[in-house]
């Protein structure tokens, strides 16, 4: 898979994402594919189990967006380097910086995302400050 194959799979993977279209999203993973959110619980597998968690997500965060800071693409992945945006009715936009690490199969599917948040910021965004 070259760089270019890549690069157009992650453009329609962040359009899904940005469209907060959960089915467009899961659609582009394997049936087996994996995600977890380190350090906010288990990986889940599965497509229904991420169509549940992708779903949570954007309860969790409402008004989700993001913000590309890198993308780096390797043999078989992509690191995104990111700020999750979000904004709470009658509060301000909030930002929590984030890093993504997503395998992908050699039919173009995602296999596997791994993704990884600034804790404190987390925690400020949530009205908790800084660790």
């Amino acid at each position: 898979m070259t760089t270019q194959d890549l690069a157009a799979i992650a453009k329609r993977y962040f359009a899904a994402w940005e469209a907060r279209d959960v089915d467009a999203i899961v659609a582009l993973h394997t049936p087996d594919s994996q995600f977890q959110a380190h350090g906010r619980g288990a990986a889940v597998h599965g497509r229904e189990a991420l169509r549940r968690e992708f779903a949570h997500v954007f309860e969790l965060y409402p008004g989700f967006g993001f913000d590309e800071r890198r993308l780096l693409f390797g043999n078989g992945h992509w690191v995104l380097d990111w700020t999750l945006t979000f904004q709470r009715p009658g509060e301000d936009r909030r930002g929590v910086h984030a890093l993504d690490v997503v395998e992908v199969a050699s039919d173009g599917l995602v296999t596997r995302k791994d993704t990884f948040f600034d804790f404190a910021e987390l925690k400020a965004a949530f009205g908790g400050g800084a660790a």
